[in-house]
């Protein structure tokens, strides 16, 4: 080959490897679904490049109950995702849900060496707000700023460079079981994956669904998965408060289970086709036909009978975050109202249902914020795994390493992740 052509390949090869931006994979471990799903950060956007979704085995309630189940699952759903992407992922943000996870605001104060705030002291005010009494099954997934005071002035959100003598610092701290985040990021390890940051689902959602005018003005992420409820409450562009319900759309499925006496995968898709979260909406003539247990025929039963063993589930699920949100004096913040994510927010009527309880203006969160193959993202259930990946483009990623003891620690990187692209 002539060397003129030669060079205009090697030039043409150059550019087209330039305008690749970096990949950072979102790695949503669920009760119900694994979901992988890759991003090509650029500077100006976000391109969704593949999605691999495998059902979840090994877990229950958002904690490893079997790990060999798990890792098969999670090795699943990434080799899916690598196939569509063409590349190959060997570190991952992932989520991290469950009753074990505790928030608590906290807030630490300093006096100031010099004039003028560093960097350093606003690292050395967040760690002293960090200092919190612990359990030893305890540990800090995340220190979030909430706002800073230069002598006695408040509703600071970053102090860098002003003048004082005395700073101060209010922070949300999120918690959560030491044995249920090691075997999450063992569990990713034996599936030959690095853990760049274990990530709260709904602080990860948050970059997905919701707006800077909602996080500014007030706005709570419901996001419903199937083992668990978990819910965040954003103010003044910081998270305020974050809370974990120990149900979610499970529950609705065995409820269905038990009430139809049908098996689960049965409930499971009834509750998909024709679930309704107000059952007097249903036509009381309109029926169904379930599957039953054994060798028995199928009945037909009114879809109505389905509403009725729905609705009293989702209305105490709804209860107990409404009041949660009252109990810690947070409803009030809520001004832009309520943004729900997770496969059974798409229940029928459950918008209508949450907006009596909560009383507030309720929506659908769909992912946004990304461009690329979002037709295959366009659904509240890919919301964590996009939101993954928007934390992560925002992010310093570190590293968690299980060793051969127990012991889970996060090593610092000054570099992002690299992926080897598959020509």
């Amino acid at each position: 080959m002539p060397k003129k052509e030669t060079d205009k390949k090697i030039a043409k090869q150059a550019a087209h490897e330039k305008k690749r931006g970096e990949i950072v994979v979102g790695l949503d471990i669920g009760t119900t679904k694994i979901c992988t799903i890759v991003g090509e950060v650029f500077a100006d956007r976000v391109d969704i490049i593949g999605i691999g979704v495998h059902p979840s085995i090994g877990m229950r309630k958002g904690v490893v109950v079997n790990i060999e189940s798990t890792v098969n699952s999670i090795k699943r759903s990434v080799n899916e995702a690598e196939v569509m992407a063409g590349c190959q992922i060997s570190s991952v943000f992932v989520g991290i849900a469950g009753s074990h996870v505790k928030g608590v605001n906290s807030d630490g104060v300093i006096a100031l060496k010099n004039q003028e705030i560093t960097q350093d002291d606003i690292a050395r005010v967040v760690e002293n707000a960090k200092a919190i009494p612990l359990t030893q099954e305890q540990e800090v997934l995340h220190v979030l700023p909430q706002e800073f005071k230069v002598d006695g002035q408040g509703g600071i959100q970053d102090p860098l460079g002003m003048a004082g003598v005395r700073l101060e610092a209010e922070v949300h701290i999120v918690t959560g079981s030491a044995t249920a985040v090691h075997n999450i990021v063992k569990c990713c390890n034996r599936a030959g994956l690095d853990v760049d940051d274990v990530v709260l689902e709904p602080v990860a959602s948050a970059h997905a669904v919701l707006t800077d005018e909602e996080q500014e003005l007030g706005v709570g992420l419901l996001d419903i998965g199937g083992g668990t409820s978990d819910l965040a409450v954003f103010a003044d562009n910081s998270i305020r408060q974050t809370f974990v319900l120990g149900s979610g759309g499970d529950n609705l499925t065995n409820d269905l289970s038990h009430g139809l006496r049908t098996p689960l995968l049965d409930a499971e898709r009834l509750k998909e086709k024709y679930g309704c979260a107000i059952a007097s909406l249903i036509d009381k003539d309109q029926g169904i036909e379930v599957p039953s247990v054994g060798e028995k025929k199928s009945r037909k039963l009114s879809q109505r009978v389905m509403g009725e063993i729905l609705e009293p589930r989702v209305e105490e699920m709804l209860t107990l975050i409404n009041q949660q949100m009252i109990d810690n004096k947070v409803k009030n913040k809520v001004h832009a109202g309520i943004v729900m994510t997770g496969g059974s927010s798409l229940l029928a009527n459950m918008v209508d249902l949450a907006e009596q309880i909560f009383d507030l203006p309720v929506r659908i969160g769909y992912p946004r914020h990304v461009d690329g193959v979002t037709d295959l993202v366009n659904t509240p259930q890919c919301a964590t795994g996009v939101g993954l990946i928007l934390y992560g483009a925002k992010h310093e990623p570190g590293q968690f390493v299980v060793d051969s003891g127990t012991t889970l620690a996060k090593i610092s990187r000054k570099i992002k992740s690299f992926f080897k692209r598959v020509m």
